[in-house]
């Protein structure tokens, strides 16, 4: 007898839904091919991440109890976003401090809320993809995900499985794109200079594909790249996983 699939909430994001809904698809796709029952909880809001970031506390609690009571049926919460997913793993459970019902409930959905791939790798044991793209990519290592998740070699674990692709590491993969949520509106002039040598990064590893796991570093790469007369198209690599890059066009800059 089989064992039951487990129920996963997906949690689309703001980015997502509104600029690139094709990676809510792909998440899906990603997930169900992994052997996941997927519902998209529709009373799902923003995460209150930029309420938090601005220390905007109580706007943030207000986001976060709608999610939390959305969301804590399910097995599992999934984001394709390591910030989105970071919020809720990670700063969720400080908000209610003072308020020990949904500090309780908050701190159970902390626990079993993950980010798209480290979930399909460290949690659903996927190893490899169906998937084919042509050409040569180089990934870049968003914030959030990787310091507060851990999210480094799973995409590249994947990534090494999809056909005709080839992953060249940039020098300095880690280093922040600039975009930082509110910070690239409350520092222009200095995440201008960090997105730029950013993309001096990507254009020097020869790579006709720049990939990522977070929206708003891919839109703010984007633009760059495009304002700089850059050919290096940007995909999040959720759309490459799931094998969707022949039917969904790159972000535009």
């Amino acid at each position: 007898m089989s064992e039951p699939k487990p129920r996963v909430a997906l949690f689309v994001t703001c980015l997502v839904d509104l600029y690139r809904p094709s990676v809510g698809f792909a998440a899906i796709r990603l997930l169900e091919q992994a052997g996941c029952q997927v519902e998209v909880p529709a009373l799902q809001t923003c995460c209150g991440q930029p309420a938090y970031n601005s220390g905007d506390r109580a706007t943030a609690r207000d986001l976060a109890r709608p999610v939390i009571d959305a969301f804590l049926p399910y097995d599992f919460v999934v984001a394709p976003s390591g910030s989105c997913a970071g919020m809720i793993a990670k700063h969720y459970p400080g908000l209610f401090d003072n308020d020990p019902h949904y500090r309780a409930r908050a701190e159970a959905l902390a626990a079993k809320t993950h980010e798209l791939v480290s979930f399909l790798v460290d949690v659903r044991g996927l190893e490899r993809v169906a998937a084919r793209h042509a050409g040569v990519a180089a990934y870049h290592d968003a914030c959030s995900g990787l310091r507060e998740l851990g999210v480094k070699a799973q995409p590249r674990r994947l990534l090494a499985g999809v056909e005709g692709l080839t992953v060249k590491e940039l020098a300095e993969p880690e280093l922040c794109c600039g975009f930082g949520g509110t910070f690239c509106v409350k520092y222009p002039d200095i995440s201008t200079r960090m997105v730029s040598d950013k993309v001096k990064d990507i254009e020097a590893t020869g790579a006709d594909t720049l990939l990522a796991g977070d929206m708003g570093c891919l839109l703010n790469m984007a633009g760059r790249l495009h304002r700089q007369g850059s050919p290096v198209q940007v995909r999040h690599v959720a759309e490459v996983l799931a094998d969707m890059t022949r039917d969904v066009p790159p972000i535009a800059g």
